[in-house]
Order: structure tokens, then sequence, then C-alpha cells
């Protein structure tokens, strides 16, 4: 049996990553004022930052509409027997619901709502193309898959809240006080929903630095194939520092750098930084 894993564009997979592992993409819109663009396809996370810059007007988001997960899973079947399509938490967009429409069309198609976003959502990915490269059947990638989305960490810590701010994420309040204190949250995916989980004070480096060894201290058990340091446009010094920092306090086979999406940067801003993997 062929089976084709497919994600939302929201995954936050680098376009190496989605052809190595013949990931099938269904993108998110993003809408800049009046121009509407698709996640990945014609509009990267820098345009959504200089668009902002430029004319103050935040970015809007629209999840993939039914009908074009139809003509999406339509294309997919005619050269795969299965599909198995990873959305992004059905708490953060209507996309899985409207994969889960879609889906009713075609029995040969199973949506899994990932309950988490960007590169947290991208690890299952991988790890449903693992197992189908293992041989596994369209029952045990969805079983084993499911027993992983509670163990899949997806936080990361923001540089600003000016965006978490104009989305609606964060108050005014705390954005000053974050502002006055140089306060920096780590923002964690708890059950599909993001959530100020800790505090961190100081420069970004020092806030950076503690995140990773909070990590390191809660999980001391982890699956070791893969990690992820996932960050919008950020400064690349400081990029490397994480990963020299993670390489330190875990033993992942493999640390994978990807950049996030235009859909992600529209809610997290510039400077946003994560490190993700499944714990166990």
């Amino acid at each position: 049996m062929k089976i084709k894993i497919t994600s939302d564009s929201t995954c936050d997979l680098s376009e190496e990553l989605i052809k190595k592992y013949d990931v099938g993409i269904a993108p998110l819109s993003v809408l800049l004022g009046d121009d509407v663009y698709r996640d990945g396809v014609d509009i990267k996370s820098q345009d959504i930052l200089d668009f902002v810059d430029r004319t103050k007007i935040m970015p809007k988001t629209s999840a993939v509409p039914v009908e074009e997960y139809r003509a999406f899973f339509e294309k997919e079947l005619e050269t795969h027997d299965a599909v198995i399509h990873f959305s992004i938490s059905s708490k953060a967009s209507a996309s899985h619901g409207n994969a889960l429409k879609a889906a009713e069309e075609f029995p040969a198609v199973h949506v899994v709502d990932s309950l988490a976003l960007s590169a947290g959502q991208g690890l299952l990915v991988l790890k449903a193309c693992d197992l189908v490269a293992e041989g596994k059947d369209v029952d045990e990638v969805l079983s084993s898959v499911g027993e992983l989305i509670p163990k899949v960490n997806t936080s990361f810590v923001p540089d600003e809240l000016d965006y978490l701010h104009k989305g609606g994420r964060c108050s005014l309040a705390a954005l000053i006080g974050a502002k006055m204190l140089k306060i920096h949250p780590m923002i964690d995916m708890v059950e599909g929903q993001l959530v100020a989980a800790k505090k961190y004070i100081g420069n970004m480096a020092r806030c950076l630095k503690n995140y990773v060894g909070d990590l390191a201290e809660k999980y001391k058990s982890y699956d070791r194939v893969r990690c992820f340091v996932t960050h919008s446009p950020a400064d690349a010094g400081l990029v490397q520092s994480v990963i020299g920092w993670v390489k330190e306090k875990f033993s992942f086979k493999e640390i994978i750098e990807t950049e996030a999406g235009s859909i992600v940067t529209s809610h997290c801003g510039h400077g946003t930084i994560g490190v993700l993997f499944i714990a166990q």
C-alpha cells in the first residue's frame, strides 16, 4: 500500500525536508492589506515583518478552505492508496475542521489533529514518514503517532510581545510590563492551546540559555532521533548559541534548524526562537 503523508503548511518544514520526505503541503493563507498570499508558496517570513514595518498594518491569517482540501486530497489519491494528513491544532485554526469536512468524501484520507503547530507539528509529520518507510500500515501509523501527540514539546520564547498583543494574545499591561522589565515569557502548547508557562527576565541570550536549561531539567527522557530549533527571522548568532546549548544539554542524533513560516511569524513577530522535540 502506498501511503502519502501530508500536512498543513504550519508544520514549518523546510523545502529540503519536504522534498526529502516527500511530504504533501496544503498552504494556509496570509492577508496583507487587500492582498492574499499562500504560506510558503508566494510569501516568506521576512515579507511579513517588512510589510508591518512599512505599513503598521498587522497581517491576518486564513485557514485552508474545504474546497481546496478536497482538490488537494483528490490529487494525492491519484497516485497513493491512502493519505494521512496532519493539521494545525484544532484549537488554533479552522483548518482541522475544514480538512475533516473535505475528508468525508474520501474514506482513504485520515486527518490527524496534531494539537501543535510549527515544528511541533513537523515532528509528528516526520515521525509518520519514518513509520511509513519502515513498512507500517495506516492503522499502525495512526496508532503510533496518536500516542506521541501529547508528548510533543511545542514551546518558544518571543523576543517581543508586540505581535502577540496586536493579535489579541497579550494584554497591553503585559506588553508594557515586558518592555519595562525585559520579560520574555516561554510560550508553551498545552492540550492544543498556547499558554504563557514561565517568565524569564534579562536579555534574550540569557533568557534562552535558561529556557534550554529548564527544558533539559523537565524532560529527562526524550526521543533522541531529532530536535528542531525553530525561529522566526532572528539574529543568526543567537540561533547558533541556542543550538550549542541544546548540544550541551541533550543528546539528539540530529538538531535541525528551521525558520518559521509566514503563518507562525504573523503571530509571533521577529526573533522568536523555540526548541521542539518529542518527550518519552
